[in-house]
């Protein structure tokens, strides 16, 4: 009798802690420390453990925090969508106080972290969530503007490491938010090209041109080269203290070749399996060039 007790109390408990998992993304979250920690490293003069693991907890709660919001404020449009329609809020798994709460919570303690950190880290922080949660949720509706406007939040880890490490901003933590922030638009226009027919069941409007088209294939393709443009400045010395030897820029560079073929293949072909290949590649990019960049400043 006992065990079955147990059991069930193991049972709930893992079902409690898969919701909070998915009300606060922990995949994405997940990306979003790694892309801190290496700002981070990139800006530190000395590796500072108990920073890193501030920098990690804060980040992971400020991506948690604006995701939990954004579940509450779109539960009745996730209900419509395949992709969201058993998420906590919209399956009934969790109410929306609930979610409210951990949103809260999160962003508190977040704030704190980051605080201790440093006032510029916790501010730059503050204003993540802000953009995320009060611009680009609800503009998903209104314009494809919104993935802009995403693009701003979605590109400050990055940046935020670095500020985490100096507390200063300038041209060094700029560039990083600039490389991500160009990142963005190829990565989420292929997954909203995946993913258009359910978007459109909630009313979201998240391709450029409102359709799976050339003109949004052109735009991934030039915001693609951009990205790439910007990744390599720091080889050439316009970029103050962030410095990437010619070697990696080269790797970087091949990286973003490998990236904008793809896009090239989905200006080609206009399919779903194109566009998946694209959003695939832009996550190993993203990751490997932010390596490259970390790894080269300590060889």
């Amino acid at each position: 009798m006992k065990s079955a007790v147990g059991t069930v109390k193991t049972t709930s408990f893992s079902l409690i802690f898969a919701d909070f998992k998915e009300i606060t993304k922990v995949r994405l979250a997940v990306s979003v420390v790694f892309s801190s920690i290496a700002g981070y490293f990139l800006g530190a003069y000395s590796i500072d453990i108990g920073s890193v693991l501030l920098l990690a907890f804060g980040g992971y709660c400020m991506v948690g925090a604006s995701n939990a919001y954004n579940q509450v404020i779109e539960r009745d449009l996730d209900a419509l969508m395949k992709r969201t329609k058993n998420r906590p809020i919209p399956a009934g798994r969790m109410s929306v106080n609930s979610a409210m709460a951990i949103a809260i919570t999160m962003t508190l303690l977040g704030v704190l972290a980051l605080y201790i950190l440093s006032p510029k880290t916790a501010m730059f922080g503050a204003i993540s969530i802000f953009l995320y949660t009060c611009v680009y949720t609800p503009l998903k509706t209104v314009t494809p503007l919104s993935v802009f406007a995403g693009a701003i939040p979605g590109a400050i880890p990055f940046m935020l490491g670095w500020v985490a490490a100096t507390d200063d901003f300038g041209i060094e933590p700029g560039t990083l938010f600039m490389i991500q922030f160009f990142w963005q638009f190829p990565h989420f226009w292929a997954l909203g090209w995946m993913l258009q027919d359910d978007y459109r069941k909630g009313g979201f409007k998240m391709l450029p041109t409102g359709k799976k088209d050339g003109g949004t294939a052109l735009q991934i393709i030039l915001y693609t080269i951009w990205m790439i443009v910007i990744s390599i400045m720091p080889a050439f010395g316009f970029t103050g203290r962030l410095h990437l030897s010619l070697g990696a820029a080269g790797i970087v560079l091949l990286l973003g070749l490998v990236m904008l073929v793809f896009a090239f293949r989905l200006y080609e072909k206009k399919d779903n399996l194109s566009a998946r290949r694209l959003m695939l590649a832009s996550v190993s990019y993203i990751t490997l060039m932010q390596l490259v960049y970390v790894i080269d400043k300590f060889i």
